[in-house]
């Protein structure tokens, strides 16, 4: 009797004793509830993007070379430093061009003179022509009519034939000293350019790089020798290659209008940039099927620098999704899947068929509908039908079971 009371009165008080709340309790053998954070899948419009590495490339590439050979005397621009279209770059000695062009100009002075002078033998010729001519008219009356001796005939006609050929070979005296006169002419324009060629301008606007020839060497003309790079960077290309199974969805979108393209900094992920596709290759590379891509940057505030590689996103479309977050879905031997919690607070394990993830939410393509409520933290301590607890995020390890 003694011992049945001391029984009774010993669970009477584990029972007043115990604090834990009922709803901890689940299952067989009283298991606690699992502490874990869900949320509510849910139905988005989300871009339709395809993203890949890319490379920023000039808009424009000069290498400045020299068009004539001659001592590199000077060195007009800062290396590194902004130039615009036509600033002074180099300048070649220009002593040996000034007097190749004193020559070129004294050539035609004289060619214009032989040339007067032909001119002036032509007209004396062709005056002295015609009174032989007229000489050898009436020699030849005389001459029918017995009056003029033969060989007072034969003499006029000789003069007459001989004054013919002086006008002749005037004209083409005329003729050459033309010729001459134009070649010399080219000769001087020509000076003109290699005088003007020793004067090296920029052909574009945008940044030098480091000076490759310096003051004091020898340059040849339109040689292998470099003597300094320009690129253009402002506006400037963003080169990417993307997967040969969106070229079709491309191809047909960028035809009706610019599609978006942005580009992340890989030393700061925060920075982006926006632009537009402006080049699609003219094949596939067979190596990788990819196909090239170049999008344009205004880049004023020259943000992207040639050689950078950066996180290229081209934007193609919008669409409606069902998305949870990334962390929700699981891997498992089966496939990758999510733990999907019932109206009776317990979970079970669904597959899932994932798509693309886009700003840290998967698009799930089925096995799951929207408004179904899933773990998105605290998934290893689940087993299927496991009774679970409803927490806010971040607070399941602090939490006691």
């Amino acid at each position: 009797m003694r011992f049945g009371l001391v029984v009774l009165m010993a669970a009477m008080l584990a029972g007043c004793g115990s604090d834990k709340p009922a709803q901890q309790m689940a299952g067989p053998g009283g298991m606690p509830a699992v502490p874990v954070s869900v949320i509510a899948a849910v139905r988005e419009v989300l871009p339709v993007e395809v993203r890949a590495v890319g490379t920023v490339e000039p808009f424009h590439t000069v290498q400045v070379k020299s068009q004539v050979a001659g001592e590199l005397v000077g060195v007009r621009f800062t290396e590194g430093g902004l130039i615009r279209q036509g600033d002074l770059l180099f300048q070649i000695d220009a002593r040996p061009y000034q007097e190749a062009l004193r020559q070129a100009e004294a050539a035609v002075a004289k060619d214009q003179a032989q040339l007067l002078q032909a001119q002036a033998n032509l007209g004396r010729d062709k005056a002295q022509l015609t009174t032989a001519e007229a000489d050898a008219k009436r020699y030849d009356e005389l001459f029918k009519q017995g009056i003029a001796a033969r060989n007072q005939y034969d003499q006029v006609r000789s003069t007459f034939d001989a004054q013919g050929e002086s006008v002749h070979a005037d004209e083409a005296a005329i003729e050459s000293a033309r010729a001459s006169l134009e070649s010399d002419r080219a000769a001087v324009e020509r000076a003109k350019l290699d005088l003007a060629y020793c004067d090296i301008h920029s052909p574009i606007t945008g940044r030098a790089g480091n000076v490759l020839v310096h003051a004091g060497n020898f340059v040849k003309a339109n040689g292998d020798t470099t003597l300094v790079v320009i690129n253009q960077i402002e506006p400037i290309f963003v080169s990417f290659g993307v997967p040969e199974q969106n070229l079709g969805e491309i191809r047909t979108r960028s035809a009706s209008a610019k599609l978006p393209v942005e580009v992340y900094l890989e030393d700061d992920p925060g920075k982006k940039v926006q632009g537009s596709l402006a080049v699609i290759d003219n094949a596939v590379d067979p190596a990788t099927g990819t196909i090239k891509l170049k999008a344009v940057f205004e880049n004023g505030d020259r943000l992207l620098w040639p050689g950078q590689f950066v996180d290229a996103v081209l934007r193609l479309d919008a669409r409606e999704a069902t998305v949870v977050p990334a962390e929700a879905v699981q891997a498992g031997q089966r496939g990758q899947f999510v733990y999907v919690v019932k109206k009776d607070q317990t979970v079970e394990p669904r597959l899932v068929a994932a798509g693309r993830t886009v700003a840290g939410k998967v698009v799930l393509e089925k096995g799951v509908e929207p408004g179904e409520t899933v773990v998105t933290d605290g998934q290893l301590r689940l087993y299927p039908g496991a009774r679970i607890q409803a927490v806010p995020a971040g607070k399941i390890d602090s939490r006691e079971l």
